[in-house]
Formats: C-alpha cells, sequence, structure tokens
C-alpha cells in the first residue's frame, strides 16, 4: 500500500461522500470495507459514515486514497470496474436530486430533441459541482463531441500516474446522461488526467449515442 496522501483542504458535500461510501461497502462487504478504509487511512468511517447533508465536510484526499486503496487491493481493472459503478450509483442515489437539475425530468424536457436535451442537461451536471463542491467543471460544445473539463480533481489529488483514472467522473457521466437521455448510453473518454501532468481533466462526450 502506498502512503496516503495528506488532506487537501478541499470538499465535497457530506452527502456524496456517504452515498460513494456505502456504495462501495454494497460492493465489497462490510468486512473488506473496513479493510479498505484502514488501508486507506479513512477509519474515522468505520464507526460512522459522513453526514447526511450539504456541508462541505468530506475531502477530496479521501477519494484519492481511497482509488488508491482499491487498485492496491484489487488491481488496476477492478478499481477501474468499482469505481465506474461508485460514480453510476452516486449520480443515480444522489445528484439527479440537486437543484441545479431541476425540471430535467420532467415530462416537457423528456420530449425535447436528444440534441437540446445533451446541451442543457451536461452544463447543469457540471454546476453541480461548481456550486455545491471545491471541484470547478464546465462544458464546451465541439461538433461531434462535448468536452467536460474538471479543474482540481479529487480522484488523482496528490498523485501521479501513467493512466487517466477519472473513472468516478466517467460513471458519473455515463449515468447522468442515461437518465438525461432516456435509457440511452453514451461513449465517454477521459483524454487528460491531472494526475499525468495535465492542467485539468478532460473527458470526451460523443454527442450520438451507443444504443
Amino acid at each position: 500500500m502506498r502512503d496516503s496522501v495528506p488532506l487537501s483542504g478541499f470538499y465535497y458535500p457530506n452527502r456524496m461522500g456517504r452515498i460513494y461510501l456505502m456504495a462501495m461497502e454494497e460492493m465489497l462487504g462490510r468486512n473488506a470495507f473496513n479493510t479498505l478504509l484502514g488501508l486507506s487511512d479513512m477509519r474515522e468511517f468505520m464507526r460512522e459514515l459522513p453526514a447526511d447533508d450539504l456541508k462541505k465536510g468530506f475531502d477530496f484526499a479521501h477519494i484519492s486514497n481511497l482509488n488508491q486503496g482499491l487498485e492496491d487491493v484489487y488491481g488496476e481493472r477492478e478499481m477501474r470496474n468499482k469505481t465506474l459503478r461508485g460514480g453510476r450509483v452516486l449520480f443515480a442515489r444522489g445528484l439527479q436530486q440537486f437543484g441545479a437539475l431541476a425540471g430535467v425530468g420532467d415530462l416537457a424536457f423528456k420530449v425535447l430533441p436528444l440534441p437540446t436535451k445533451l446541451k442543457i442537461g451536461l452544463p447543469a451536471i457540471a454546476r453541480i459541482f461548481t456550486q455545491f463542491s471545491d471541484q470547478t467543471s464546465y462544458v464546451e460544445e465541439a461538433e461531434d463531441c462535448y468536452y467536460y473539463y474538471i479543474e482540481r480533481c479529487s480522484m488523482c489529488w496528490g498523485r501521479q500516474c501513467e493512466r487517466p483514472i477519472g473513472h468516478t467522473a466517467v460513471g458519473i457521466l455515463q449515468e447522468a446522461l442515461r437518465w438525461v437521455g432516456g435509457g440511452l448510453e453514451f461513449r465517454i473518454e477521459e483524454q487528460e488526467c491531472i494526475g499525468m501532468g495535465a492542467p485539468r481533466g478532460v473527458f470526451r462526450i460523443d454527442k450520438e449515442p451507443i444504443r
């Protein structure tokens, strides 16, 4: 197990941390989850999960350390699978309730053309993180895709890596676009990662769905 990175002083709302940790516990089982928390220097969450509120209290370093612990214990492929799933659960159980997505699930939105849904929905997802956390996110449109940018990213916080490791964000975007697009799946690729030396995380999202 590599050394844990120190606390960053940048935060997500407690509710986001709570949902993410609950997803990990469901995937791993209680005993394995507690072992992972110990290896990731997150023993305080063995006793009590973060509060179910929007106070900024879940440090970015917790995500980085948890990802590193998953890779050390289960390997790179399983770390990717588990953090992808964790991201999808995080959106499904929590993020779609945030005010920035108000109206996105309404009937009037559902009957809009898919390009319009994406044009409205993706920036709304970015606004959740910019408004409620210390992560700045924004979206730019290109001819055949969107680019989703993350500045000050938790997933590789304090670490250097040889390949992109923003799988949690990919999972969040996958589930968000499935919801926005009425069940459609979209190809999402992390093209740049701060842990690899890039100034920001860059995620390419195809405009055309896979299915």
